[in-house]
């Protein structure tokens, strides 16, 4: 699921259990690498949500995580930002990170 302004409020912040959000751009070759991945552990999830955020869609949502490189993961739980990954990484190390915070 895409996560847009208008439902980031619903979506991650009034969400009872973890959120993983891809911040990605077009034109960004992590971002297509890391795609495969960040869908893969969405099919897998079990005990939280994985979504992803177009960065040039959603400006404003950007410009509030503080979003200065494509790709960027965020973890959120009960409703606040508990950490940022920057840049392509592994599917093992993803999913250990998205561990610490089950």
């Amino acid at each position: 699921m895409n996560i847009t302004t208008e439902n980031f409020e619903q979506e991650v912040l009034n969400s009872n259990i973890p959120v993983v959000i891809d911040f990605w751009k077009e034109d960004c070759v992590p971002c297509a690498a890391l795609e495969p991945i960040i869908d893969e552990i969405a099919k897998e999830a079990e005990g939280y949500k994985v979504y992803k955020v177009n960065i040039k869609e959603n400006l404003e949502l950007a410009r509030k995580y503080v979003i200065f490189s494509a790709p960027t993961t965020m973890i959120f739980k009960d409703g606040k930002m508990v950490k940022a990954i920057s840049g392509y990484q592994e599917k093992e190390t993803i999913v250990n990170t998205i561990k610490e915070y089950l």
